[in-house]
């Protein structure tokens, strides 16, 4: 059975998002009980998106070559997911955390400024296991279907 190429570039990042998004869910569950919700949250170990960035990057890679437009195009979007998830979304939760800092100072009613929230970002390490978990299992799943 051959297996089609143009499908495999794309389901195998997804499928590995799928997968630690997952892994995400039962340490967190096991962190803080179970509840459904948990499945969707941001930030936390390990970086979904990190893993799906560095996933498509190297079925890419391995695909296409690192010399192909897609690679490129593939490498800048992995560099933009990541920045975001470590540097600007944690700026996101710095303003959030003054913002509810500000609230309380100030005595403002919570139900005319509800809470925001204050951990939106990745930590360096939840980004460095997302990526590796990416490229493991991208390397496995392309093992395996080969």
């Amino acid at each position: 059975m051959e297996y089609n190429v143009p499908y495999a570039i794309f389901i195998i990042p997804v499928a590995v998002a799928i997968i630690v998004q997952a892994i995400k869910f039962t340490i967190y569950s096991l962190k803080h009980g179970w509840n459904i919700r948990y499945a969707f949250t941001h930030g936390h170990m390990p970086s979904s998106h990190t893993a799906f960035a560095i996933s498509l990057m190297t079925s890419i890679a391995i695909y296409e070559g690192i010399r192909s437009g897609s690679f490129a195009v593939a490498f800048a979007l992995a560099f933009l997911i990541i920045d975001d998830a470590t540097r600007l979304r944690m700026h996101l939760g710095d303003q959030g955390r003054y913002l509810n800092m500000l609230v309380q100072q100030l005595n403002i009613s919570e139900k005319q400024f509800p809470r925001l929230k204050e951990r939106t970002g990745h930590r360096v390490s939840e980004v460095l296991v997302g990526g590796m978990l990416g490229f493991l299992l991208t390397i496995a799943f392309v093992a395996l279907f080969s």
